[in-house]
């Protein structure tokens, strides 16, 4: 059912990736073969996300949102609703989110996988989600719009500097990679 998804973090698992990410991808893919409805945000255990790490074409930046509910800066991203291409969700996501028109992957390929507990709100149960990244390019200059109902903030900012806002490893690994790819 899920087969474009599990190509991807198949393929994803075969790269050189941190012992803590590669079971963070072994446990998504057990999660897709047992949860039918993992691209649904009524599966009460948790769903497939997609994000968008966006990037300027030297790599050196990065666009964060100070996420409203969570309080946390973040990549941009949301839920799959039921959208087995989670690059096209990435894509949906981070044009909603910043009003950026002109995005594209850098490649067709996963970024970077995590699996995050979200604490439970009035309306929803605490869950988890199981992030599928991918790196997205932007086109320097265009100008942002803030989606009042997901952010707080946005914010082009420095990779090197993101763990300052955000020291989570989530955020931390992608900053190495980004970092990695440029050297």
């Amino acid at each position: 059912m899920h087969e474009k998804i599990r190509e991807l973090l198949t393929a994803h698992a075969r790269t050189s990736l941190e012992v803590h990410e590669a079971a963070m991808v072994a446990e998504t893919l057990r999660f897709i073969e047992t949860e039918p409805k993992c691209l649904c945000r009524t599966c009460v255990l948790g769903h497939l996300t997609g994000s968008a790490w966006i990037v300027d074409s030297s790599r050196s930046r990065t666009l964060l949102t100070h996420h409203l509910k969570l309080e946390k800066w973040l990549q941009l991203g949301g839920h799959a609703d039921g959208d087995g291409d989670l690059l096209a969700v990435a894509l949906r996501e981070g044009r909603e989110e910043s009003g950026l028109t002109t995005l594209r992957p850098v490649t067709g390929t996963i970024f970077d996988v995590d699996r995050h507990w979200i604490p439970a709100r009035k309306t929803e149960s605490a869950h988890w989600h199981f992030d599928v990244r991918f790196m997205i390019e932007a086109v320097e200059g265009e100008p942002l719009v803030r989606a009042a109902n997901e952010s707080k903030e946005l914010a082009w900012l420095d990779v090197a500097r993101v763990t300052e806002l955000n020291p989570e490893e989530s955020m931390a690994r992608m900053v190495r990679k980004t970092l990695s790819a440029r050297a």
